[in-house]
């Protein structure tokens, strides 16, 4: 027998399949490794093909082992990874790394075992042993109080016996060796939401008339024998979350499987709490936060066929599920579904294709959907499913926008205005609680000097360095993470005048505790959610009362839902606003919205405070007027006249070298090499070639950084140029490049 594999390290030039002998018992989807290269090297490979007999004209190399089968691609899973890599264009290899759980590929499955410990005879030979003097009985202490543990209870976890005074490991193997105790092992499934599951909530789905007939028409769509997609547009506050669950609770009991992709860990724990409690134990999680064995128990758990609903972040679009009935894209227009490393894969595309193989539905769901899909639902792609009110009678909260220039002018230079101030006051006396929103991480966003104007920057990156009070006070580069202790004096010219610029969440934690220290607050951010059920337990804190404010970044602008929040304040608008992308507008109008939207989702309406220096934006006015339709077509008419996305595709081709003259050098000839192939080869088809100028942050990890951008038609013709490009260029050795189909900024 022989089989064709491909290399899972192979760089692009090389990614292409191997013949190789082999067993009758190998097959398609198997991972193994194989001798490669004059040196024989063991390699990391998966096989592709089957067949009886091979072309090449010299003796094949013999697979050299394989690894384990849990781990092995089904043929759907490998029809995945073929589709990636030639959608993004990736590596095979690339592909395959998404689609397997951490360590799959490491030298032993990742197996947890659980210890029981019971008696090995009866409880009154047991109680005998513990009376008898001499070589019958038992004097260590530690012995005679498992004894005794076990004849109370019968059998136990050996974690929670150890846990017992005075009891080691060397008493239980004592007594196991003299045929007092039994040791039974078995697998033990690592799952740290099973407390969700405990209490099942069962109750009826009572959905309003809206919400009906938005349910009504997706299983209309589920129902029909061929894939199909909907976008389920429904303002802040309307219900999707109770539209979506009866949509599964039909899926699933037709004897499908559901994935739910969530754009954040941090709303998952939320998230979580509802479906496990109403589906226990069929629910499995799959997200970055969770351990190595934790993701692979769930693996387990999904291959098995003991799970058919798959909740995560962008990595559970791959979950091992068979007969896939829908999945549920939540939050759709959120960046983290698009990959920023290779393959760089949308999770929207990967839903789409394994709708299209198992004939479900591709349900996408938001309050400001992406420009894309919602041209695609007006132009009838995608079934458009309307929710416009509020559930239960709830009305959107009211928006202020605050002018921080009168602010100034008036002598405030905090960072609180008078008018959130005094909102902030009016909750602590009503009770309730407050969410304020700042997308800057730290205390300062800059240190410059007043000397010379210097700003103190990364040493490897081309960015400023950010303060932060953590630790006695240092400077961190948020993108490569190089830290130093901040300096007393300037690094250019000697001068101590140095003076901390902009703030972040640090500085505004510490100005609110300072004016209203009678409101306990909590921040939420990179620095304070360290560990995988950090974000648990911070908003399951917040949801108790724990703190009546909730600061944040984004992970508190979205998703969430807190009965008593009837107050958002949003410190500083401007920082989404002006961005040199023409997604900014967009990101921004999504954003400010999804925050307004976490004010007055109980019955007592909410408000919001919008601090700005533009108070006459339009983008920021039609947020807090939740007024997405309007956004749109002022959106769609700009993008139709400079002929951006959804009118044609962007791609970005980034070149990265350690020396500048190496980048300067290569970007040029990377572009004669474009415009001239485009002249000739592809004159025929509308392309247009921007640059090379440099990436939006130029140095990046102590590496240079310059850009193109290609404005076309994703075509098989197309890519084949992309994918020429990328196969010339992975033989330089000074100069790597990366192609970015569609990418999160331009």
């Amino acid at each position: 027998m022989f089989c064709e594999v491909y290399l899972l390290d192979a760089p692009y030039h090389l990614d292409c399949p191997y013949d190789y002998a082999c067993g009758e018992d190998c097959r398609a989807g198997m991972l193994v490794r194989v001798p490669f290269g004059r040196n024989n090297s063991l390699r990391n490979a998966i096989v592709t093909k089957i067949k009886d007999t091979s072309d090449t004209d010299y003796a094949l190399k013999a697979v050299h082992s394989r690894f384990a089968d849990e781990f092995a691609l089904s043929d759907e899973l490998l029809a995945v990874a073929r589709f990636m890599k030639k959608y993004t264009l990736s590596t095979l290899g690339e592909a395959v790394r998404c689609l397997l759980p951490p360590g799959a590929l490491s030298s032993g499955p990742n197996l947890k075992v659980k210890k029981t410990y019971s008696l090995a005879v009866s409880s009154d030979l047991a109680r005998t042993a513990l009376v008898s003097t001499g070589r019958a009985g038992i004097r260590s202490e530690g012995q005679r109080a498992v004894l005794r543990y076990l004849i109370d209870v019968g059998s136990a976890d050996g974690e929670l016996i150890r846990d017992i005074p005075g009891v080691s490991s060397a008493h239980l193997k004592a007594l196991c060796e003299r045929g007092l105790v039994r040791l039974t092992e078995s697998e033990d499934i690592r799952n740290p939401y099973l407390h969700y599951c405990r209490e099942l909530d069962k109750s009826p789905i009572v959905l309003s008339e809206a919400q009906e007939n938005a349910y009504d028409t997706i299983i209309d769509l589920y129902a029909e024998p061929c894939a199909r997609a909907a976008l389920l547009y429904g303002v802040t506050g309307s219900g999707k979350t109770k539209v979506i669950m009866k949509a599964i609770d039909r899926v699933l009991d037709d004897g499908r499987g559901v994935i739910m992709l969530v754009p954040e860990i941090a709303l998952t724990p939320q998230t979580l709490s509802i479906f496990c409690r109403r589906y226990g134990e069929r629910v499995a999680v799959i997200h970055s936060a969770l351990s190595q064995g934790e993701r692979q128990d769930a693996y387990r758990r999904i291959r098995r066929g003991d799970v058919d609903l798959v909740i995560g972040t962008r990595s559970a679009i791959f979950a091992p599920l068979d007969n896939i009935g829908m999945i549920v894209i939540d939050e759709e227009h959120e960046h983290t579904y698009k990959s920023e490393s290779d393959p760089k894969y949308h999770a929207r595309d990967i839903a789409a294709y394994r709708m299209g193989v198992h004939g479900g539905l591709m349900l996408l769901a938001s309050a400001t959907p992406a420009i894309e899909s919602f041209y695609k639902a007006k132009t009838g792609k995608y079934t458009l499913v309307p929710l416009r009110e509020r559930y239960g009678g709830a009305r959107l909260p009211t928006a202020v926008i605050v002018d921080m220039r009168e602010e100034l002018r008036l002598g405030n230079t905090g960072t609180v205005s008078q008018r959130l101030m005094n909102c902030l006051c009016d909750v602590k006396e009503r009770g309730e609680q407050a969410i304020l929103f700042l997308n800057r991480r730290g205390y300062s966003t800059e240190i410059s000097c007043k000397g010379c104007g210097e700003v103190i920057t990364c040493p490897r990156c081309s960015v400023s360095l950010t303060y932060h009070t953590d630790g006695g006070g240092r400077l961190l580069c948020h993108l490569c993470g190089f830290s130093r202790p901040l300096p007393r004096t300037c690094d250019a010219c000697g001068s101590d005048k140095l003076s901390r610029l902009g703030f972040g969440t640090q500085k505004l934690e510490s100005e609110l505790s300072r004016y209203l220290p009678e409101m306990p607050l909590m921040r939420m951010d990179a620095d304070t959610t360290v560990g995988k059920l950090a974000y648990d337990r911070m908003l399951d804190g917040f949801r108790r009362g724990d703190a009546d404010i909730l600061l944040g970044t984004q992970m508190v602008a979205k998703g969430h839902d807190f009965p008593r929040v009837t107050l958002v304040g949003v410190a500083l608008a401007d920082t989404s606003l002006y961005v040199s992308d023409f997604r900014a507008a967009e990101r921004a109008f999504s954003l400010l919205t999804q925050v307004i939207g976490r004010a007055g989702r109980a019955s007592d309406r909410g408000i919001a405070v919008i601090q700005t220096f533009s108070p006459n934006n339009e983008t920021l006015r039609l947020a807090c007027k939740q007024d997405y339709d309007a956004f749109y077509e002022g959106e769609i008419a700009l993008r139709r006249a400079l002929s951006y996305p959804p009118f044609c595709d962007m791609v970005q081709l980034t070149l990265t070298a350690d020396n500048e003259d190496d980048l300067t050098r290569a970007s040029a000839a990377l572009h004669e090499k474009i415009v001239k192939r485009v002249n000739e080869e592809y004159s025929h088809l509308p392309i247009s070639v921007f640059g090379p100028f440099e990436a939006q942050v130029y140095k990046l990890n102590e590496k240079y950084r310059m850009r193109l951008v290609v404005k076309c038609r994703l075509t098989r013709e197309t890519r084949a140029l992309f994918s020429s490009l990328l196969s010339e260029l992975a033989r330089e050795r000074q100069v790597s490049l990366t192609v970015d189909l569609n990418p999160l900024s331009v």
